[in-house]
């Protein structure tokens, strides 16, 4: 079952960024899921069935702190 959780994502800081690696870090992790950055506040909003672990797995595999879910 998808679910919508959006996470705070570091070291990002430009546009380059958000597409070719982390939304396709995700993607390759599952390519049914939505992703959705927003540079300027470092969240990552994903509508996906895989699991935090897998997520957090993905974003740090790309190169980035994934640093939970958004308060």
């Amino acid at each position: 079952m998808s679910k919508e959780q959006t996470y705070v994502v570091t070291g990002m800081s430009c546009d380059g960024c958000v597409g070719p690696v982390v939304k396709d870090a995700i993607q390759q992790a599952d390519g049914e899921a939505s992703v959705l950055v927003n540079l300027e506040s470092g969240r990552v909003t994903l509508q996906c069935p895989l699991s935090e672990e897998a997520e957090r797995f993905a974003a740090e595999d790309a190169g980035f702190n994934f640093c939970g879910r958004a308060a």
